[in-house]
């Protein structure tokens, strides 16, 4: 008799109790682990991953996937210790408008400054702020995969002036036969596209994956590169961040905002300088969630296609990073 597949769930800043339900209706006859009792390693076929402890997924002997519970693996690749198994992230539909919301609203809260409205609605105060039409602000989307396409688009529907960079060059949907950019939005690709990118960003978006190119990304010669006093909004990784070049340019005023939903260290500690400026919005990696009975799905349809010899339809490149 075949021993029963277990599953054990690990992270080293979240609590994955909230998986449990949909994974017990998705392998009903599986040893599920979660916690800092394991059991015996020798016996996790899958591990499902967020920020895993350093060095744990390579004393799994029988491991045959590892599952972020993300569209990111740079948490999982981060181990200098992974051990040489398919890893495979999240493809969720549903992600593109949970992000385009969150997106949206962070564009909007800023540009409309909502802020200076709530601080004067707590104090009983009327009192009008500038008001900008929104063709006269101009968002800049950093990442053109899945995510920031569909916030381009949902920006551009509202009357922004959007445009977009990405490493690589991107079809213009006006000249090429397979079109992948929304009509209006302005595309910029590679270094030497980025200058000219930057100095037409009032706002910033930040939706690129997390590489060695792109690690640091956000730092002071980027921020000098931007028109003085925008807002930066990162929903990318929190590596992507140089936290120190960031409250530089908030203090001199090259920065005028910034909105993080990605943060290096999470949970932020209570201490965190960026706690203390209120020029800094804080939310707690919240713009986009997948549902738990989509990571037990894929992750069911994962470990089929390996166990079928079919890894490379599902696991990531680990060349690219995404």
């Amino acid at each position: 008799m075949s021993a029963p597949l277990t599953i054990a769930f690990l992270s080293s800043n979240l609590d994955f109790s909230y998986l449990l339900p949909a994974f017990q209706a998705q392998f009903p006859q599986a040893q599920l682990r979660l916690g800092q009792d394991l059991g015996p390693l020798e016996d996790i076929d899958a591990a499902v991953c967020w920020c895993p402890p350093e060095g744990l997924l390579a004393r799994l002997p029988r491991l045959r996937l590892i599952q972020s519970v993300g569209a990111g693996i740079d948490h999982i690749t981060a181990d200098p210790a992974l051990p040489d198994r398919p890893v495979c992230r999240i493809i969720d539909p549903d992600m593109g408008q949970g992000m385009t919301a969150y997106v949206c609203w962070a564009v909007i809260q800023q540009q409309r400054h909502m802020g200076a409205y709530l601080r004067s609605a707590a104090a009983r105060r009327w009192e009008e702020q500038p008001v900008q039409p929104p063709r006269q602000h101009r968002v800049g989307i950093a990442g053109l995969g899945t995510l920031g396409l569909a916030c381009a688009q949902a920006l551009l529907a509202i009357g922004y002036s959007v445009r977009g960079w990405s490493r690589t060059h991107k079809h213009d949907a006006k000249h090429d036969a397979k079109p992948d950019l929304p009509a209006g939005l302005q595309a910029f690709h590679g270094a030497a596209g980025l200058a000219d990118f930057l100095a037409g960003c009032d706002t910033l978006v930040c939706l690129l994956p997390l590489t060695d190119d792109t690690r640091g990304i956000l730092n002071r010669e980027l921020f000098r590169q931007l028109p003085r006093g925008a807002h930066l909004i990162n929903v990318g990784r929190g590596d992507h961040l140089v936290e120190a070049d960031l409250l530089e340019a908030l203090a001199e005023g090259r920065l005028g905002a910034a909105t993080l939903d990605a943060l290096s260290q999470e949970p932020l500690p209570p201490q965190h300088p960026f706690w203390a400026d209120p020029r800094i919005l804080i939310t707690p990696h919240i713009a986009t969630r997948t549902a738990p009975a989509v990571i037990a799905r894929q992750t069911a349809d994962n470990l089929a296609r390996i166990d079928a010899g079919r890894a490379s339809e599902v696991a990531v490149d680990l060349q690219r990073g995404y």
